[in-house]
């Protein structure tokens, strides 16, 4: 299949070039970066050898339609000023938050402009969306966040051992979380040694998706309490959530819940024992590692889970979203192990 990159210039877009080149099906068609037309690929990305005889292409509606997969890595509110002129024949992965939300008052409280519509969900690990992606030919990818908090808080809500409307979430992100935009609480200088919160107060973009996500397990209120913030690391994401239990329930027991929740699902570990989820053992993978304990003294849930924010959080869960669109084996070009440290 003729495959297009648009925003191929971004972290996001770079890491879905590296992950394609070893896609047996997948052949890179077009690369566009619309500020970086005409410029190397490899001035940009230097890791991506495969493309050293490859420049950015401008972006141009016409070399979109002469592919068959589209995945888009551009800044919320430009896919949708663009995919009205896509043929609609040609299968579409945004991996922006154009198409992710339901509500047009949560869109017009959250990010602003006009509302563009919903497309099917792309987190094949929440129950139902796995055939949904396969029907689909228009799939908006999760976020980033999103995806490590949901997977988090899921087995809970399945199985009803939480009060949904009690979540509270504290989550830490690499840098390349935030786009590769200049900015200068994102130098080095500024982030190297320290850690800050940001978007402070509940007011983190990812929220009403989360919320919206979650709410698709169950039939009752799902409200989370996010609290963001900045690690001294380019990629990754550790997500600490917690809920308030219905019952007592033991860390055994949630434990259980949450490996027969993810029992059958390659990208996913529950891990045994008293291991933790550490963002190095995901670098570079589709996979997420999750923790589940209960802490006896408040009787909350805990919940640890670590992702690659470019990786599951991204590139690589587009890549999932694809395979399952076009009939492909889910786990095709992609892997479960990570690099290390």
């Amino acid at each position: 299949m003729k495959i297009g990159v648009i925003g191929a210039s971004g972290y996001s877009g770079g890491e879905l070039l590296r992950l394609l080149v070893g896609h047996p099906d997948f052949e890179v068609e077009y690369v566009a970066a619309g500020s970086q037309a005409g410029a190397a690929i490899t001035s940009v990305h230097p890791q991506l050898i495969s493309y050293s005889e490859r420049q950015f292409e401008a972006t141009e509606i016409s070399r979109m339609n002469d592919c068959d997969l589209l995945f888009f890595a551009l800044p919320h509110g430009e896919s949708a000023k663009m995919i009205a002129e896509v043929d609609s024949n040609i299968k579409v992965v945004d991996l922006g938050a154009d198409f992710r939300l339901e509500s047009s008052a949560s869109w017009e409280k959250y990010y602003g402009g006009s509302y563009a519509g919903a497309w099917v969900y792309g987190l094949p690990e929440i129950p139902g969306q796995r055939g949904k992606i396969s029907q689909a030919s228009r799939v908006a990818n999760p976020g980033c966040y999103a995806t490590a908090i949901a997977l988090a808080a899921a087995p809970a809500l399945h199985s009803k051992i939480i009060d949904g409307a009690d979540i509270v979430v504290v989550a830490a992100s690499g840098t390349t979380g935030a786009g590769r935009k200049a900015s200068t609480n994102l130098l080095a200088s500024e982030v190297m040694g320290s850690l800050t919160s940001y978007k402070f107060g509940g007011v983190h973009q990812h929220t009403p998706e989360i919320e919206q996500t979650l709410s698709l397990l169950g039939d009752e209120e799902v409200k989370i309490s996010f609290t963001p913030i900045l690690a001294p690391m380019p990629r990754g994401i550790l997500a600490t959530v917690t809920a308030k239990l219905k019952s007592p329930l033991s860390s055994i027991d949630a434990q259980e819940i949450y490996k027969n929740f993810y029992q059958s699902e390659e990208f996913v570990s529950v891990l045994s024992g008293d291991q933790l989820p550490k963002t190095s053992a995901v670098l570079a993978s589709n996979s997420a590692q999750i923790q589940v304990a209960v802490d006896d003294h408040t009787q909350r849930i805990v919940i640890s889970a670590a992702i690659d924010n470019l990786g599951k959080g991204a590139a690589s869960q587009a890549i999932q979203n694809a395979n399952l669109m076009i009939g492909l084996p889910e786990n095709t070009g992609l892997s479960s192990q990570g690099i290390g440290s």
